[in-house]
């Protein structure tokens, strides 16, 4: 906890917000991206992500608990023809909600739409990875889940098993909403970024920098993510944690 209070006030002072690479939004501006993911675009800004983040063309890298696959996408475009993308999903992810995500993963990757992606459905304890061969991995409105329901020793494992898969010097970008020391945050599904970055920490993670990209000073922290006052626009803190070399 020392080591996170010395730390906090430097990631404070360089907090930063990314402007976009040209190459980046042209990527993203393909005509063939689903009309519903270009809709959340405004809440979720990837192209400023995938720029803060520093994912590269020719990169492999993983989006860990990927869902439905928004950002699985986005990686597959900014990686370009020459990267490799694992969409990794656990068993459970796929199952919630009758399978709405195992469907909407099959539709998005469905005739060999995005022939860079993999479709990954392993658990996040037993990734089946090699060592040290992922460029990048990136976690978005995950991390909460593990913390809240497990406690810290969990998402701190959580983080140790993407650390083991990385590269020395490769990025884990974790994206989540931000919750306040007083709030019930499990029923508002959120979390403190501070805990966060200290599960990071004790996972072996250098912590680069933060962002303040996904920032939304209108959240009061109070309220449900999933409530329609707050859905897409809450308060979202963007991490950038570095395995050492």
């Amino acid at each position: 906890m020392l080591r996170l209070l010395l730390l906090l006030p430097l990631l404070i002072a360089f907090s930063t917000n990314a402007t976009p690479k040209t190459s980046v939004v042209v990527a993203l501006m393909d005509e063939s991206r689903p009309t519903e993911d270009k809709a959340r675009d405004g809440g979720r800004k990837p192209a400023e992500v995938m720029t803060f983040l520093g994912v590269e063309p020719g990169m492999t890298v993983i989006d860990v608990i990927a869902a439905s696959g928004y950002y699985t996408e986005v990686l597959s475009r900014t990686v370009g023809t020459g990267g490799k993308v694992y969409a990794q999903n656990p068993a459970a992810v796929l199952k919630f909600r009758e399978g709405a995500n195992d469907k909407a993963l099959g539709q998005r990757l469905a005739d060999n739409r995005l022939p860079n992606v993999i479709r990954w459905d392993r658990e996040t304890t037993a990734l089946g990875i090699a060592p040290g061969s992922i460029d990048l991995a990136m976690t978005a409105l995950n991390f909460h889940d593990i913390y809240n329901s497990a406690g810290k020793e969990a998402a701190v494992g959580f983080a140790k098993h993407i650390f083991d898969v990385l590269k020395p010097g490769a990025v884990f970008g974790v994206i989540d909403h931000e919750g306040a020391a007083t709030a019930d945050n499990q029923s508002l599904h959120r979390m403190q970024g501070g805990l966060a970055l200290e599960a990071l920490l004790e996972a072996g993670f250098s912590i680069e920098s933060t962002s303040n990209t996904l920032r939304n000073s209108e959240d009061d922290l109070s309220k449900m993510v999933f409530d329609p006052s707050m859905r897409g626009k809450t308060d979202r803190f963007l991490i950038k944690a570095v395995k050492p070399r």
